[in-house]
């Protein structure tokens, strides 16, 4: 009987050691991405791109990253996480040392494709780490993964607003520096990383895990449990989506905040999501179970983007028109003096209130944001077979970039025609409804315990 129970204990306590080299290596790699976030939007503005384009240049990493997760996903399950990841931050580095040499908008864009066709790195590691969890623990366990995330936005932004501020707002010098990150990840990859898919387990997935991107999509859909939870995942990136590619066009609309300030909310935020995902989701799913953290964070979502949809229209005390018209045609010799692609704030009525609205407003959304991911996903992995994980996330995470490709369209098309208020109002106002839906649906199916 004491063996038993002490058997039990040991599924329910996450093995940190088995993790850390995953934890590690994918929080490296996200320094990459985590640099680069907080300034992109500003960097095409910088070479005249108005909000649609701008929207244009967010789906071209996920639509790209559509294409390519599931396959590489699958590819794992076949010969190994390792090798795949391996691919896959390859990629990643060549982006970045393509987005640092750009000298005109086409060659950001072809940036963003390499990255995103080769971007499984999210997906392949959420396999590892369920490769190295119980059912118990996996949602603890990519909670962790999500924590990585809150680290990258914690780390990576301040060594963007270093590199911007040694590199005087050159906003090539911070793709350097990612490059240098991805690069690191590769080699943390190679000589560390143990594969956690023993050779006997690969290749087990079915017949509908094999077929094209579409073919798996359509399959997975048809599950009757890991269809419903990856609808949810792609509506609820739908929206979330649509404020990530567009807060930094937000706070330098409403606030007059650059890239620089942009990354210290991003470092505010990332401190939400260590202590979510990195703490707190692990005693939460024990004592609530996932799905009602799935309701919390529709419910948190909503909060935070309605909130953020209404911050008052104050510029930060420090601003300067004329300092941030100069920013921002830095890249743009087509620009006339003192015109921007971007409306911004005229000087005068400074002061704390819009910043320390939009700071509250952050809480919210990203303990929403945490939340929401990891609990998914992890309903997803307890309802497939293990040679079916990889592709199964790696489905999720397609149907991820899939939103994150139609969302950067429509958000920016909504930010110039009806306003920047727009696309966080009518945001907050369709996962409200969404929550209201996924009570009603998800307590009513036969899910696996949660």
């Amino acid at each position: 009987m004491a063996e038993t129970l002490t058997a039990e204990a040991q599924q329910e306590k996450l093995d940190f050691k088995r993790i850390l080299p995953i934890f590690v290596i994918i929080l490296v790699d996200l320094l990459g991405l985590t640099i680069i976030i907080p300034l992109l939007p500003l960097y095409a503005a910088s070479f005249g791109a108005d909000p649609v384009v701008i929207g244009a240049l967010g789906t071209a990493y996920p639509l790209m990253q559509f294409i390519g997760a599931p396959l590489l996903g699958g590819l794992s399950d076949r010969f190994g996480r390792k090798p795949i990841l391996i691919i896959s931050q390859l990629g990643t580095f060549i982006g970045f040392i393509i987005l640092g040499v750009a000298n005109a908008l086409p060659i950001i864009f072809l940036a963003r494709i390499v990255d995103g066709l080769s971007g499984a790195n999210v997906a392949v590691a959420q396999a590892a780490l369920t490769d190295s969890t119980t059912e118990k623990t996996r949602a603890q366990g990519l909670g962790l993964l999500g924590a990585a995330f809150g680290l990258g936005f914690i780390i990576g932004p301040i060594i963007a607003f270093a590199s911007l501020a040694i590199g005087g707002n050159d906003y090539h010098v911070p793709a350097f520096v990612a490059a240098g990150f991805s690069l690191l990840s590769v080699l943390l990859t190679t000589f560390w990383f143990k594969e956690t898919l023993p050779a006997d387990k690969r290749n087990q997935g079915e017949k509908r895990n094999k077929g094209s991107v579409f073919s798996n999509i359509f399959q997975a859909l048809r599950l009757p449990v890991v269809g419903l939870l990856l609808v949810l995942m792609f509506f609820q990136q739908l929206i979330f989506g649509g404020f990530e590619n567009l807060i930094a066009l937000f706070t330098l609309n409403r606030l007059g905040i650059n890239a620089s300030g942009n990354a210290v909310i991003f470092v505010f935020v990332g401190v939400v999501l260590v202590m979510v995902q990195g703490y707190f989701i692990g005693k939460w799913s024990r004592r609530f179970g996932e799905r009602k953290l799935i309701f919390a964070g529709l419910a948190l979502l909503a909060a935070g983007l309605i909130l953020t949809a209404i911050t008052p229209a104050q510029p930060v005390p420090w601003y300067s028109r004329t300092v941030m018209v100069e920013e921002l045609t830095q890249n743009d010799s087509d620009a006339a003096a003192g015109e921007v692609s971007i409306s911004i704030p005229d000087d005068g009525n400074n002061g704390w209130l819009g910043l320390g609205w939009i700071l509250v407003a952050m809480v919210p959304a990203a303990i929403g944001g945490g939340i929401l991911s990891p609990s998914i996903n992890s309903l997803i992995t307890k309802n497939v077979g293990q040679g079916e994980i990889g592709a199964t996330l790696g489905v999720s995470s397609a149907l991820v970039s899939a939103a994150n490709a139609v969302t950067p369209i429509i958000g920016g098309t909504t930010f110039s025609v009806l306003g920047s208020t727009a696309p966080f109002l009518i945001g907050g106002i369709v996962l409200a409804v969404l929550c209201g839906v996924a009570i009603m649906t998800l307590g009513k199916r036969n899910l696996a315990p949660a």
